[in-house]
């Protein structure tokens, strides 16, 4: 367990929210439909990134599991905005490695009939940046 306050801090200045503002009562996991697919939930992104733990979350799949689809959002009680933070650690990682998870020539190799256009929009959004 590796603890860099700095990238906690880097992390804490690219979204403008205070994550001890996060009660943890999970209902922005609750309503997270990829919730089954991640490692690291959005109320335990919250909660690594408060602890200085971010290097767990740079490392985990779960960052690229997120669909952005903000639900966690619309469900937190206290604004703290969990996708925000996903979206924070997800930068952080591409700048520190200075490249892209997925480049976007390999996407259309990967598409299928039943991949809906905000999946799409979505992995643009996510592995461009």
């Amino acid at each position: 367990m590796k603890i860099d306050m700095n990238k906690r801090d880097s992390v804490i200045r690219m979204t403008g929210i205070n994550p001890r503002t996060c009660m943890k009562c999970g209902k922005c996991s609750a309503t997270c439909p990829s919730f089954d697919e991640m490692e690291y939930h959005p109320h335990q992104f919250i909660s690594l990134v408060e602890a200085g733990r971010v290097d767990e979350l740079m490392a985990s799949e779960s960052l690229y599991n997120c669909l952005a689809c903000m639900a966690c959002l619309e469900r937190c009680p206290r604004g703290v905005e969990p996708a925000k933070f996903v979206e924070a650690v997800r930068n952080l990682k591409l700048r520190e490695h200075g490249g892209n998870h997925l480049a976007p020539e390999a996407i259309p190799e990967m598409l299928d009939a039943d991949l809906p256009q905000q999946a799409i929009v979505s992995a643009f959004r996510k592995y461009s940046k």
